[in-house]
């Protein structure tokens, strides 16, 4: 039993060790400037020496009218990217913009200070850091998850974060989403998301999973590919209130009732009915185009019928339990 619960320690650890590439910070970012004028941005699980995050807003503090920036890692004074997290303190950097001219971050204007812990988000110090903080934009640890967004919650700050898009369904996520206090972000348009990955691991992808589906070369790099992770915000990005156009119209044969719940069955976000005013179920893929002006979101599955039934169930179909459902409804009809 220890042994097994180590191995799964293991392999939290591997999948928490997935570094944002540069490109993806670029492609999501570029949707949110006018949040970032003014403000202190705190990039709390990021090797602040070589992160594509410090990278990034150390390239475009001046371009994005940056306050300050500053970067904390858990347990790392090392330059490799892939650090073993075994020094017992941590650093992390501030900056605050060109001071000669010249552009870009130079050594001598990034201020490099010692913690006196081991840089772990959750410690008082780190927390500290984050409460000067406007705006927090990280890749955290896909294992802590739930805790880390609480934390976020707990000081009412606004954040861009990657996570693994199952947690839509974790009952301590979800009822965010539902309240319109998180949202997706902006998104890949269709692309995976691709990651570098400690060269020990790299290894073990290429010798044990299948290329293009847990990971990719890309020039001669092998890539972590993670097809369901995304961008987590409570920022507000244009395509956040793009009108979802609807072309089909509802007949009962088309969009059947659930066997356990009141409500349409649609298994497609694209096949919405555009004139049906009452409940239906929608995959979780449909918050990818969910715009709080044309929806309002009901609940979810298993929570609904827990509260109706009393036992743990997703809805039923034709005698068949099937996928994850969102409960929505059309607010314009």
């Amino acid at each position: 039993m220890a042994e097994n619960r180590n191995l799964h320690a293991a392999n939290r650890a591997k999948k928490d060790e997935f570094y944002t590439q540069l490109s993806d910070i670029e492609n999501e970012l570029r949707h949110y400037k006018p949040h970032f004028k003014g403000k202190v941005v705190y990039c709390n699980c990021d090797d602040p020496r070589v992160s594509n995050f410090f990278k990034y807003f150390s390239l475009n503090f001046e371009h994005l009218g940056l306050k300050k920036l500053i970067t904390t890692c858990y347990k790392n004074q090392e330059r490799d990217l892939f650090s073993r997290h075994d020094s017992e303190k941590a650093i992390y950097l501030e900056y605050e913009g060109d001071r000669d001219g010249n552009r870009r971050p130079d050594p001598h204007e990034i201020a490099v200070k010692h913690l006196n812990g081991d840089g772990d988000f959750r410690s008082a110090e780190c927390i500290e850091l984050l409460k000067q903080a406007d705006i927090v934009v990280t890749n955290p640890p896909f294992s802590l998850f739930r805790e880390y967004v609480a934390q976020l919650m707990e000081y009412d700050k606004a954040f861009l974060i990657v996570g693994n898009q199952n947690a839509i369904a974790y009952k301590e996520i979800f009822p965010l989403i539902k309240e319109n206090r998180i949202w997706l972000g902006y998104g890949l348009g269709g692309r995976d998301m691709l990651f570098d990955v400690p060269d020990d691991y790299a290894r073990e992808l290429v010798e044990t999973k299948k290329e293009g589906s847990a990971y990719r070369i890309v020039d001669g790099v092998i890539k972590g590919r993670l097809g369901n992770a995304g961008w987590f915000t409570n920022l507000e990005h244009s395509k956040r209130h793009d009108r979802l156009v609807l072309c089909e119209n509802y007949t009962s044969e088309k969009y059947p009732k659930y066997d356990n719940y009141d409500a349409i069955e649609v298994s497609k976000t694209k096949n919405i009915p555009k004139d049906w005013d009452g409940v239906m179920g929608v995959p979780i893929t449909f918050l990818d185009k969910y715009n709080p002006d044309q929806f309002e979101i009901l609940g979810m599955d298993r929570p609904l019928i827990k509260k109706l039934t009393g036992k743990q169930s997703r809805f039923w179909l034709n005698g068949k339990e099937i996928y994850a459902r969102i409960i929505i409804r059309n607010k314009q009809l």
